[in-house]
């Protein structure tokens, strides 16, 4: 198929990529002009000189964004998608974005005939290199069947959850498990280096038992030595959750653990440090000299 691909960041770059490898014909389009050069000296594929550019002629045009702004402002922008999209087209957008601008993308995406899919993905940058995502996705059910042979060059699970929207508020659900793990997870081991345990025996015990999570597992060990560079940014989760309590305002949820989640996080990113820093630093907040 002809696709194009906006945002090549940590995960766009190798979804594009896996793109290119199942010999679809792609156009990528990167704010930073580099990082759209590099992406095409690794990979075959079109470099746009802008948003809508790199939209016109595409059956599906691929975001993977930083938030609902930055969505915004491809979709609406001066040379922007919509400006440049055909009547027919599919969007699919895999920023993690409210699900007020997924259901707001959507119906300004209708009204020039152009399909739409909120598809957020899970799985990190190590998912995203691998071609093991999920994508969770909200839209038509027809919309969903065009695009999913191209999602599922870079995804090991994809599901149609609802209508527009859906796919964000499956995401939110997502965020919200996690930042319990990462919580606990930071508070037992820093409880265990309290206690004077060692913490590499004592990770190699409880994930053995009904405390085991994908979290222990990967980022057990590096919380423990104070390594924080492995893919989904702090900044990113802190977004993502305020992303919940958005929506939980709107539905009446009760979400008192990431309100508290959301202040560690804030407490952790106010002097800059830790920005970048993957969401597993919480127990920086902890174990700082």
């Amino acid at each position: 198929m002809r696709v194009s691909f906006l945002g090549l960041g940590a995960m766009g770059f190798p979804m594009a990529g896996h793109l290119a490898s199942a010999e679809h014909q792609v156009k990528v389009y990167n704010r930073s002009a580099e990082k759209a050069t590099r992406w095409s000296e690794c990979h075959k594929g079109e470099v746009a000189a802008s948003p809508q550019q790199a939209s016109e002629g595409a059956e599906i045009i691929f975001l993977c964004l930083g938030g609902d702004e930055d969505v915004r402002a491809l979709l609406h922008g001066e040379e922007g998608i919509l400006g440049g999209a055909d009547e027919g087209a599919l969007i699919v957008d895999h920023t993690t974005t409210s699900a007020e601008l997924a259901r707001e993308s959507a119906a300004a995406a209708k009204k020039q005939g152009i399909a739409f899919l909120d598809a957020p993905v899970s799985g990190g940058e190590k998912g995203a290199q691998d071609g093991a995502l999920t994508v969770m996705c909200g839209g038509d059910e027809s919309a969903y069947q065009r695009a999913l042979p191209a999602m599922q060059s870079y995804a090991r699970e994809c599901m149609l959850m609802g209508e527009g929207g859906s796919g964000q508020l499956t995401k939110m659900v997502n965020q919200i498990c996690i930042a319990g793990v990462l919580q606990g997870l930071a508070e037992g081991l820093h409880f265990a280096k309290r206690a004077n345990l060692d913490r590499t025996r004592l990770l190699q015990v409880i994930r053995k038992g009904a405390a085991q999570s994908w979290q222990m597992d990967n980022r057990g060990e590096t919380m423990c030595k104070g390594e924080f560079n492995f893919g989904f940014a702090s900044e990113w989760m802190l977004k993502d959750l305020r992303y919940c309590l958005d929506e939980a305002k709107r539905n009446g949820a009760p979400l008192t653990l990431v309100e508290k989640v959301v202040g560690y996080y804030e407490e952790l990113l106010k002097d800059g440090q830790h920005r970048r820093s993957d969401s597993s630093a919480l127990i920086a907040l902890f174990e700082q000299p």
